[in-house]
């Protein structure tokens, strides 16, 4: 019975507006309270918000990768020696890499070719 003494429903307007002028004084008497305190939660929630959504993009983007990698390792279907169809560089050397590039490219005959300069382009064309 208690609690039903103290919920009242015909509360007075100007009680209301009694409580209400009282914040609108708070707010003048501490400005931390009407500016400070909205600021620093609208910062702190919405870093917090922030921080939400970017662990969920990251899971998704996870969970990808893992899907992508398990594919990638049931294809090579790795043995003892390594994966199946792996990488196998070719042994070649040096001296055998010069050799081919000196049969492809004759060094000893060549023609002098005259580089124009961008002057002579333009004076021979207003000629």
């Amino acid at each position: 019975m208690g609690a039903a003494s103290k919920f009242d429903p015909m509360i007075s307007p100007a009680k209301v507006f009694h409580s209400a002028s009282q914040f609108k004084r708070w707010g003048r008497k501490y400005p931390f309270i009407h500016y400070g305190l909205p600021f620093i939660s609208f910062t702190v929630l919405g870093s917090i918000g922030l921080a939400h959504l970017l662990q969920g993009s990251k899971d998704v983007t996870k969970e990808k990768d893992d899907i992508e990698w398990e594919i990638i390792e049931t294809r090579k279907a790795i043995t003892r020696t390594g994966p199946k169809d792996g990488y196998k560089p070719k042994k070649l050397s040096l001296e055998e890499e010069l050799k081919a590039l000196q049969q492809k490219i004759d060094i000893n005959s060549y023609d002098y070719k005259r580089v124009p300069r961008p002057n002579e382009g333009k004076s021979s064309e207003t000629k």
